[in-house]
């Protein structure tokens, strides 16, 4: 397999997209992501404890902020390859390379 077919690379992929795939932007930014989610979980877990809750330690924030951290990664991911798809087809347009324009 190579590492175009594996997503990696920056050439044009199938589907005419050019850059990184989702599951490659997800896997960079994953650490970010569990990380703002953890910090979430554990202000949401002080904002409960207002209302009788238990706090939550830093280790069962972190642990529940991965979890949460998959989708909401996942996510973010995909918004982040559809504005690099709108990117390119804007260049693409501009420079008249765009199938709709011709003709």
């Amino acid at each position: 397999m190579t590492a175009q077919a594996a997503g990696g690379g920056t050439g044009a992929r199938a589907g005419g997209q050019a850059g990184w795939s989702v599951a490659r932007i997800a896997a960079v930014l994953f650490p970010f992501g569990a990380g703002a989610m953890a910090v979430n979980v554990f202000f949401a877990s002080l904002i409960g404890s207002w209302l009788g809750g238990p706090v939550l330690s830093a280790l069962w924030s972190i642990l529940i902020g991965a979890v949460i951290g998959v989708p909401a990664t996942w996510a973010f991911a995909r918004h982040i390859r559809r504005l690099m798809d709108e990117a390119n087809a804007r260049a693409d347009a501009e420079q008249g390379r765009c199938p709709e324009r011709q003709g």
